[in-house]
Parts: structure tokens; C-alpha cells; sequence
């Protein structure tokens, strides 16, 4: 039995093997449901939208959920529209700072046992069952990402995308990383580890780009995407 600095008893997972078939036919049947459904809703965008993405753990009096707020804020009253997971945290913060100043406030939203619960601010809601067929929305309607402080899902959208770029899989689109205090380790350990060892190229770094201020980020996607 395991213990965190915390003195708390850590379970250890239980891992078994899923060989059940059962359903599986049906299942195809769903997910292709989910993704008409989902493609005829988003392709009524009529604007422009960025992807906000980060944790859904983040409380409302963070300074991240407070930057996510205004950058979402600023980028609706220059015409952008905001797509998030539709959850918590910095999803809560970005659908927020949409829909109070007047813009597209997408939440794509995901059934989950815990943590993701719908927030208000989303006026263009949708739900999933299937992180990968929202994953796909994400991709296909987002003409930029930002990527705030988040966890093992965040860390996935951005490799995600990152390596789509990167095998010409779909167009590049910028990709901003905010707040320097948070990605400097990652990107040092990319620059040092990943292209050090030559697993990636010099060009590789260039498919992000590191932001700290709500007019720095602004003025990126201004100059990036026309709206």
C-alpha cells in the first residue's frame, strides 16, 4: 500500500483486458451518428474561431482562468469566434469571456464520469460520447489554438495537433502556448531532449509560439488569421 506526501493510501490501478465484441457493430452506427451530427452543427460557423484549450481544474480566482477570460473577451470583439470543451476551469473562463462581450461561445462538451459538467456561457452547445470524434471538430473548425495550463487532455489536443502540423496531415494553423512560467520546462525539454536527440527538426519548433500578455496574443492571431 502506497502512500502521497499527503500521508493519503494511493490505490493502485486494476488493469484487465476487454476482449467483449458485443455491441461492436451498433457501436460504429453511434459514433457515426456523432460525427454527422456533429459536422452539421459546426459547419454553421460563419466566423473565424479559435480553440481554447486548458485545465478543467482551474478555480476562478486563478490568474490563468482570469487571462483566459480576457483573451477570449478581446479576441470576440475583433470578430472571433471561441470553441472549448464546454467544461469547467479555463473552458468556463474562455465560453465566458466569449459570451459576455457579444461572440460565438462554442462548448463541445464530453460525457465524462466526473469533472465535466457543461458550464452556462457556451451559446452554441454541443455534446459527445467520443473524445476522438470531438477531437476531430477541434481540428476541422479551428483556425488557431491556444493552449493554457492543463493537464494529461491538454498536453494531448497540443501533441494532437502538433503532429498533424507536422506530417502535413491538415494545414498549420498558429498554435500559441500561454504563459511562460508554465511551458518553459516542456518547451526546454523539447528543444534539449526531442530535437537534441534529432527525434524532431529545427522547424518543428516553430509550430508554437510562447505568449504571456492578452494584447501579444490578440495581435498574433490578428496578423495570423484574416476574419
Amino acid at each position: 500500500m502506497k502512500k502521497n506526501t499527503n500521508g493519503r493510501i494511493i490505490k493502485e490501478p486494476k488493469y484487465c483486458l476487454d476482449n467483449s465484441v458485443i455491441g461492436d457493430s451498433w457501436r460504429m452506427f453511434r459514433i457515426m451518428s456523432e460525427f454527422v451530427n456533429g459536422f452539421d452543427a459546426m459547419s454553421a460557423i460563419d466566423v473565424p474561431a479559435i480553440t481554447i484549450y486548458g485545465s478543467a481544474r482551474t478555480p476562478v480566482d486563478d490568474k490563468y482562468y482570469i487571462l483566459a477570460e480576457q483573451i477570449a473577451g478581446e479576441l470576440a470583439r475583433e470578430g472571433y469566434g471561441i470553441i472549448t470543451g464546454g467544461g469547467p476551469g479555463i473552458m468556463e473562463a474562455a465560453n465566458k469571456g466569449a459570451f459576455e462581450n457579444g461572440g460565438l461561445s462554442v462548448g463541445l462538451n464530453i460525457d465524462l464520469p466526473h469533472e465535466q459538467d457543461p458550464n452556462p456561457f457556451a451559446n452554441f452547445p454541443l455534446d459527445f460520447k467520443y473524445f476522438f470524434v470531438r477531437k476531430v471538430m477541434f481540428m476541422k473548425y479551428s483556425m488557431g489554438f491556444i493552449c493554457m495550463p492543463g493537464g494529461f487532455g491538454s498536453m494531448d489536443e497540443l501533441f494532437e495537433a502538433l503532429t498533424l502540423i507536422q506530417t502535413e496531415r491538415i494545414k498549420p494553423f498558429p498554435i500559441v502556448l500561454v504563459g511562460s512560467e508554465f511551458w518553459s520546462g516542456l518547451v526546454d525539454w523539447i528543444q534539449d531532449t526531442l530535437l537534441g536527440h534529432g527525434n524532431i527538426s529545427s522547424d518543428d519548433m516553430l509550430l508554437f509560439k510562447v505568449l504571456d500578455e492578452v494584447d501579444d496574443v490578440v495581435e498574433y492571431f490578428k496578423k495570423t488569421i484574416e476574419v
